[in-house]
């Protein structure tokens, strides 16, 4: 199996084949929590004002730069959806917007015949996932920040990925020396904007949290989050 690593919007308008798109701070740890909590379905939308044609309909959960979007019902944060829970999200459509991880899996989708949307909770799942799939070449992407500037979590939660896929060495206590010594995880923990809780970094580092898969699908003109494996 070859892998090819690649980052940001760039890296994602590149790929074929199978492709991982990684994206830990935070939106691809928010779905799979959302779908824990009983999420009937997650539909993946890049512009607002067509997130906003759904209020009423389902839940907008999203940000813009980091920052709450107005209107929307929560915010692109691990912990305000643990503190939702099952009420809030059981039985409902979701509609997710994020910079970065939403951005990433619809460009990936246009070239790709199959996108899965990874982060540290559902990393082994993913690994097995594709392992099953047996693919000769694999695109693991990692998106980072506003889709453009490299980070740390999402660059080893590659090498994580990697690890599983390959037998490679990966050390997590460095990776969160890394992770969390730097400005992506620094600006949750300083605790000075309520849009950046701190403990959405607790979440997020958190290892193979989930046994299912998530799948990019495209139908009826909308890209659903299919989530593979999970039990009922």
């Amino acid at each position: 199996m070859k892998i090819h690593r690649l980052s940001g919007i760039e890296g994602a308008q590149e790929v074929r084949g199978v492709t991982a798109v990684i994206d830990v701070f935070r939106a691809f740890t928010c779905e799979p929590l959302m779908y824990h909590f009983g999420a009937a379905q997650i539909i993946l939308m890049h512009d607002i004002e067509a997130c906003r044609r759904f209020t009423g309909k389902a839940l907008l959960v999203g940000e813009e730069g980091g920052r709450t979007i107005e209107g929307f019902d929560l915010s692109n944060s691990p912990s305000q959806i643990i503190a939702h829970g099952r009420r809030f999200f059981e039985g409902r459509t979701v509609i997710h917007r994020t910079t970065s991880g939403v951005a990433g899996a619809l460009a990936a989708l246009e070239r790709s015949d199959e996108v899965l949307l990874a982060s540290y909770v559902t990393a082994r799942a993913t690994a097995q996932h594709i392992l099953r799939l047996a693919p000769d070449e694999v695109n693991i992407v990692a998106m980072g920040v506003a889709h453009v500037t490299e980070t740390p979590e999402d660059n080893l939660c590659g090498d994580y990925l990697e690890s599983l896929l390959t037998g490679s060495p990966y050390d997590h206590i460095g990776a969160l020396d890394r992770i969390l010594s730097d400005e992506s995880a620094q600006k949750f923990l300083r605790g000075d904007k309520s849009y950046y809780p701190r403990e959405d970094v607790v979440i997020c580092l958190q290892r193979d949290l989930f046994d299912f898969v998530l799948r990019a699908e495209r139908k009826d003109g909308k890209v659903f989050v299919a989530p593979i494996g999970l039990s009922a």
